[in-house]
């Protein structure tokens, strides 16, 4: 082994700007796929009798610096657990090298002694460093006093000083602090120092390697991001403190990422207070506590590409909402799903220009019309949902929203039985597939005006083809004992009749069937098609119904 000379103090050559310039993970280039095979071969070396063996071992396949500290460092990772017993009973505890080695358990005390010894035995300068950690059992918002509860490691490689945790690169403790699990993390080796201030905050100010370096209370201050935040690609969040006061009992959250990642979050443990919104860059969320105090807010992602199996949404941001005031007005009903309106997902799924871009459409008269281009070839289904006694059966629900087609526009137009808060939800699927339809998105419709009392459009059946049209009566209820003119756009029928008490025949003019038929003397009135002049047989395709005296 070579000797190692005393490792030099940080200097100005280490030092990194602050805030991160959103560049680069780690502190150095390192390419992990190159390092795959000296990955592998670390693991497997089987070697606990002696330290000095073991680095012998490792270094077989090591040739720089940077693979000798490799090898180490993921051997420590997969072979030392945290001792939690350990923890709770320090007096039994040792931390030195070659104890941590023979009980391949420790303390973040002996990771960190373990490494720094390992390294000297290869040649490389390390350093142990102390200090406070955002780690287990961080409350958000606290402060730090007294001693240091945690240590990691500087390395010395191609003439600057990197940071690492391999305590925190092995694995996690659950929440009771009972057990321990590997799962082996990246994120904490060579960590880029203006992400490792993040949650490590050294006694010695000058092993932050920041330009500049921050104080105790900015590190209190700062928003905790996990190592979730920027493995998953996220970039920044604001607000960056982690407790938000509510105005006028609203409080707003958003993030910023490189691509279509997708969100939820829990508030309380649930999603029903809030309002989120997909962005091609991100997110934004508004949310409405529905009691004063203190809630915690807990924000999730995962990549919208999630090809592993192992993609489920991880936790990335947590804050604290202080909520002072109450704003009934934004309760939303329970059919809401997060998010709200269109976004990348809902073009994904093929529904284009969207001629509405917010998650809230507000209207006064009860009407509104949405229209969207469609890309693909694809069947879509409406409902249109609300809380309370006044709750849609969901036959209803379909019938209070309208698809009008033209080649490849739809727009969808919603008439809303009473005022109130309204889910319109949007679901579709492949016309050439069988099976069900898939939920895409929703948008909430709010109404204040309580005069707005809209009946539902008329039944179709399934003859009344996906571009046929409505031009009149849009409403499904006609008045009694009146003469009602129709008008229905139609292609490849040779005869319509409405069926009232008696029969009445449309005729044709510029693809259009128009006619006027009296209510008097019935409850239901059909609209029927002849497919073909030669036969007998007739279809319905529509249904009113009509007001009783």
């Amino acid at each position: 082994f070579q000797k190692t000379e005393a490792p030099r103090p940080p200097g100005a050559k280490d030092l990194h700007a602050y805030p991160w310039d959103k560049s680069s993970l780690k502190s150095m280039p390192v390419d992990l796929q190159q390092l795959e095979k000296l990955d592998a071969y670390a693991l497997k070396v089987n070697v606990t009798n002696s330290v000095e063996e073991l680095v012998k071992a490792l270094l077989k396949q090591a040739r720089t610096d940077l693979e000798k500290v490799r090898a180490i460092w993921m051997w420590i990772c997969h072979h030392i657990e945290y001792d939690v017993v350990g923890y709770h009973n320090k007096s039994q505890q040792s931390s030195k090298p070659r104890d941590v080695l023979q009980m391949g358990k420790s303390i973040c005390e002996g990771y960190a002694e373990l490494f720094e010894h390992m390294c000297s035995l290869a040649g490389i300068q390390c350093k142990k460093l102390s200090g406070h950690a955002k780690g287990h059992g961080y409350k958000t918002g606290q402060t730090f006093t007294g001693d240091s509860d945690h240590a990691w490691n500087a390395v010395y490689l191609e003439g600057r000083w990197h940071l690492l945790d391999s305590t925190w690169g092995s694995g996690s403790v659950d929440d009771s602090f009972t057990k321990f699990t590997y799962r082996y993390n990246e994120f904490y080796f060579l960590t880029h120092p203006a992400l490792f201030i993040n949650n490590h905050f050294p006694d010695n100010s000058n092993w932050q390697l920041l330009k500049p370096t921050l104080t105790l209370k900015e590190f209190e201050n700062n928003m905790l991001h996990n190592s979730n935040f920027y493995t998953l690609g996220l970039l920044a969040a604001r607000p960056d403190t982690p407790i938000i006061q509510t105005v006028n009992g609203k409080a707003s959250v958003s993030v910023d990422c490189r691509s279509g990642t997708l969100f939820m979050f829990k508030l309380k443990g649930t999603d029903e207070h809030g309002l989120m919104t997909l962005k091609r860059h991100g997110m934004e969320l508004d949310i409405y506590p529905q009691k004063t105090g203190s809630h915690k807010l807990e924000i999730f992602a995962k990549p919208s590409k999630a090809e592993a199996a192992d993609d489920v949404y991880k936790c990335v941001l947590e804050y604290v909402v202080e909520c002072e005031s109450v704003d009934k007005a934004m309760r939303f009903p329970k059919e809401l799903h997060q998010p709200v309106g269109p976004s990348w997902f809902s073009e994904r799924h093929g529904f284009l220009r969207p001629s509405h871009s917010q998650p809230v459409l507000h209207t006064n008269d009860g009407r509104c019309s949405l229209t969207f281009t469609l890309s693909k070839d694809i069947s879509v289904l409406t409902s249109l949902h609300t809380d309370g006694s006044s709750s849609l059966s969901e036959d209803m629900g379909r019938r209070h929203v309208l698809q009008i087609h033209r080649r490849n526009q739809i727009e969808l137009k919603v008439h809303l039985p009473h005022a109130g808060n309204f889910v319109l939800k949007i679901y579709s699927k492949k016309k050439s597939d069988p099976g069900n339809y898939d939920y895409i998105f929703n948008y909430l419709i709010r109404c204040l005006n309580t005069e707005v009392k809209w009946p539902a459009f008329p039944q179709s059946y399934s003859k009344w083809l996906q571009d046929y049209e409505i031009l009149e009566p849009l409403s499904g209820l006609l008045p009694a004992n009146r003469n009602v003119q129709f008008k229905l756009k139609m292609h490849g029928v040779a005869k319509v009749l409405v069926q009232a008490e008696n029969t009445y025949p449309l005729t044709q003019n510029k693809g259009c069937w128009e006619g006027t038929c009296n209510t008097s003397g019935c409850r239901e009135v059909f609209v029927m098609v002849h497919e073909n002049a030669n036969h007998s047989f007739y279809s319905h395709v529509l249904k009113y119904e009509v007001e009783t005296q």
